[in-house]
């Protein structure tokens, strides 16, 4: 079983986080499990949609933490993202 990596966004908004996020994911191997752990009211939202956007896997929240934290499963091969905005693919 592989182990977690967790990525502490704080109060990052969303542009922020996703940059962070893209940073990491993109260092680690295919199948590795991401704890996001963020308190930005609108993560559950972007989460998912960035997800199913680049190609990794939202897997949900993690229950019992005490920050709200969002599991997800990297990809071998996500689709690019805008380098100035994380939240568009790349053209």
């Amino acid at each position: 079983m592989r182990s977690v990596v967790v990525v502490e966004g704080g109060d990052l908004g969303c542009a922020r986080l996703l940059v962070l996020l893209r940073h990491r994911v993109a260092e680690l191997d295919d199948g590795t499990v991401v704890h996001v752990s963020t308190s930005d009211p609108v993560a559950p939202i972007d989460l998912p949609v960035w997800c199913q956007m680049t190609g990794h896997a939202y897997l949900g929240t993690v229950p019992g933490t005490a920050v709200p934290t969002y599991a997800v499963q990297v990809t071998a091969t996500p689709a690019a993202t805008d380098p100035a905005n994380p939240w568009r693919r790349a053209t």
